[in-house]
């Protein structure tokens, strides 16, 4: 398994691979022949950037089956899901701004991210997994009043993509079982959601086939996998949320008023 960051060095961005607190510089390209440089960085001497550079970031809605029990919301026949803007994104550790001209609930969501590592037309649910580069943790923060804001028109994509409103990394973590893995959000201290991949509607392979028949895939893009239960309004000033995925990482950013 390789653990790959992007990151600011002296100026220039660069990539590799994260062993401990060492980047092993690599060249080339992440997703196809990617080479050593023999070059190592301390990841203290660098600023982490965002793992890789999607073309769009798709997200998901009830996803998972006990989310859904909880919503009483029926289960879907075919994926549901938006795409974030991508001027959303940000930095692990970046600390995000409640958006001025907002001043309802801001809510945390803890998410498994897909990073595609080649690109997707219309492939199979048995090639998906060739067209997997790894996975990554997510926090699809969102402007939960402005949704339903208007009764005729649902705003998920507004309620999404404000600036900052995308975080995601640390690493991406390549030879990863999704299905093994466990969610958990952290606010505060304060354990808020563990929940297991295993519980998906649409395991990570299906998702990569299903949404590759509607819309190319590109090396880089991320699925953002939905939530499940726990979900919650970040209330203090100042707020310190982690998405821990063991396997894969801790993305750590900071929600203030």
């Amino acid at each position: 398994m390789a653990n790959w960051v992007r990151y600011s060095h002296s100026g220039a961005v660069g990539f590799g691979t994260l062993e401990g607190n060492t980047i092993l510089v690599h060249g080339g390209n992440m997703f196809n022949g990617a080479q050593p440089t023999g070059e190592r960085l301390a990841l203290s001497d660098v600023a982490l950037l965002t793992p890789t550079e999607p073309t769009k970031i798709i997200a998901l809605w009830n996803n998972f089956h006990a989310l859904a029990a909880k919503l009483n919301s029926p289960i879907p026949a075919d994926p549901l899901y938006l795409l974030k803007a991508g001027s959303c994104l940000t930095t692990p550790g970046a600390t995000v701004h409640r958006p001025s001209s907002y001043d309802g609930k801001v809510v945390y969501e803890g998410e498994l991210g897909i990073v595609i590592g080649k690109t997707a037309t219309g492939v199979s649910e048995e090639a998906a997994e060739g067209h997997i580069f790894g996975y990554t943790c997510v926090n699809d923060i969102t402007a939960a009043d402005i949704i339903n804001k208007d009764a005729t028109f649902a705003q998920w994509v507004r309620a999404k993509s404000f600036d900052g409103f995308g975080p995601f990394g640390p690493v991406v973590a390549t030879d990863v079982d999704p299905a093994s893995l466990t969610v958990r959000t952290i606010l505060n201290g304060q354990e808020r959601q563990n929940y297991p991949i295993s519980d998906m509607v649409f395991s990570a392979r299906q998702l990569v086939s299903r949404i590759s028949h509607d819309m190319t895939l590109n090396p880089g893009d991320i699925i953002c996998c939905g939530t499940s239960v726990g979900v919650g309004t970040m209330k203090e000033p100042s707020n310190a949320v982690e998405i821990v995925i063991e396997g894969i990482g801790t993305l750590s950013n900071t929600f203030v008023q």
